[in-house]
């Protein structure tokens, strides 16, 4: 990674704590020569916003809901359109960036989004808050924590793995598990979650960008 300068977009939905975690990393230089050079959002109240901004990171906001108007009895074609628009906002970014982070990004992605990406090179990985092969889509850390409760489930985890059309279903880059403890409420079984994925989003990037700096 010390031979090469590499450009990260991020892309965000809340409050943008694991993208904190990429900013101070790439200030502290755990993530060498590496710099967030967009943020985009698809809320606009997400203070991921507020986060970049006071970074001098630029952003883009980009929502779904003026394609569900436009398409109101066609999801599908609704999220085709705002794929392909979201690929063109993103192949129009200058610098253009090596790799695309998906950091608490609450949309899945199309193949409208995933082809323009693969035939200009650019990488995504996303952060979710399970294991491989379990809990794939929303609610993960609720469901473990009911399967802790009911089925007494020991552990859950996180993962940072390539994006493919099926969700949370590429190729794991790092993991790391976290125990379930019965006792716990789901408040605090979140919060342990989130201080792992601050770490681990940061290591997922890193070992990304060590792959694409040999290629």
């Amino acid at each position: 990674m010390a031979d090469r300068q590499f450009n990260i977009a991020v892309l965000i939905s809340g409050n943008g704590s694991n993208l904190q975690a990429l900013i101070d990393a790439c200030a502290s230089g755990a993530l060498p020569n590496t710099r967030i050079s967009h943020v985009i959002s698809n809320r606009k109240a997400a203070y991921g916003l507020t986060r970049a901004a006071n970074a001098s990171i630029p952003t883009t906001y980009h929502n779904l809901v003026p394609y569900k108007k436009a398409h109101p009895t066609d999801t599908q074609r609704a999220r085709t359109a705002y794929d392909v628009d979201l690929s063109s906002i993103i192949l129009a970014l200058d610098p253009r960036p090596d790799l695309i982070v998906c950091a608490g990004w609450m949309h899945i992605v199309t193949p409208s989004f995933l082809s323009p990406m693969a035939d200009a090179g650019i990488k995504i990985i996303n952060l979710h808050p399970a294991l491989p092969g379990e809990f794939a889509g929303a609610g993960a850390i609720e469901r473990a924590w009911r399967a802790g409760r009911e089925e007494g489930l020991a552990r859950t985890g996180v993962m940072i793995h390539e994006v493919i059309a099926e969700v949370d279903a590429g190729e794991a880059i790092v993991t790391a598990e976290v125990a379930l403890r019965r006792e716990e409420s789901l408040e605090e079984l979140e919060a342990r979650i989130h201080e792992v994925e601050h770490g681990l989003i940061v290591e997922g990037t890193r070992r990304t960008l060590e792959g694409l700096g040999k290629k």
